[in-house]
């Protein structure tokens, strides 16, 4: 598996720049970004900086030497690189499953260009197929928001911290609900549209129209799939 992410990150990293300003994501697959991104900066004498999207991605990017900026200095970032837990055929993304799903989204609007790293088993035909769809929740409305969500005939569960008694706090201070749908979804949308307008929902899992291309690692190198 890690030579299939490698794959991935490695042709990803054909994109980067030489000069500006990225975001870079969080999970498994794009800590071997990360990696490839400190060979460009040391090696290219690149004029690259991050804004890193969760606390995971800032420590990688001190870990490999990547300068630092953020979105009040940089609001536009020329690329992001992040990963997914599902894409569909639209290239919607399930996204969240390390908690970071807020801060990733905002630092994907802010990007030109949106490039999704993953191997093969997250592809699917529906969102929902494979993985439960995170929102991160506002701790105070928690109670009202699980009532709504199953008022949808969906079943929300909050995500339980390991190794710590209690729910997982995010960079935010918010909790998560893991969400699962009685069937995948055919219409990921309207989903998201209709979580969001839950008072107490500060942000779905649900990454609609935002990737602008997906580099599929295989164990023998990898493949682009595009809108």
């Amino acid at each position: 598996m890690s030579t299939v992410k490698l794959n991935a990150a490695k042709s990803a990293a054909k994109l980067v720049p030489t000069t500006g300003a990225l975001g870079l994501g969080s999970g498994s697959t794009v800590t071997f970004f990360a990696k490839e991104l400190g060979k460009i900066v040391s090696t290219r004498n690149a004029d690259i900086r991050v804004v890193p999207s969760s606390y995971q991605a800032y420590q990688l990017a001190i870990e490999h030497r990547i300068p630092l900026t953020n979105l009040d200095i940089d609001p536009i970032l020329e690329l992001t690189v992040d990963g997914a837990d599902e894409v569909d055929k639209d290239l919607n993304l399930t996204k969240g499953g390390g908690g970071a799903l807020l801060q990733e989204k905002v630092v994907a609007s802010a990007s030109k260009k949106v490039v999704i790293i993953v191997d093969e088993s997250k592809l699917v035909d529906r969102l929902a197929t494979r993985f439960e769809i995170p929102v991160e929740v506002l701790p105070f409305s928690l109670g009202v928001v699980k009532r709504k969500i199953a008022e949808m005939g969906i079943l929300p569960k909050i995500r339980e911290a390991q190794k710590k008694m209690g729910p997982v706090v995010t960079d935010n201070g918010n909790f998560i609900l893991d969400l699962k749908f009685p069937e995948p979804i055919t219409n990921p949308a309207k989903v998201a549209i209709d979580l969001k307008m839950i008072p107490g929902v500060v942000e779905t899992g649900l990454f609609i129209g935002m990737t602008d291309e997906v580099h599929v690692g295989t164990e023998k190198g990898s493949y682009i799939l595009k809108k």
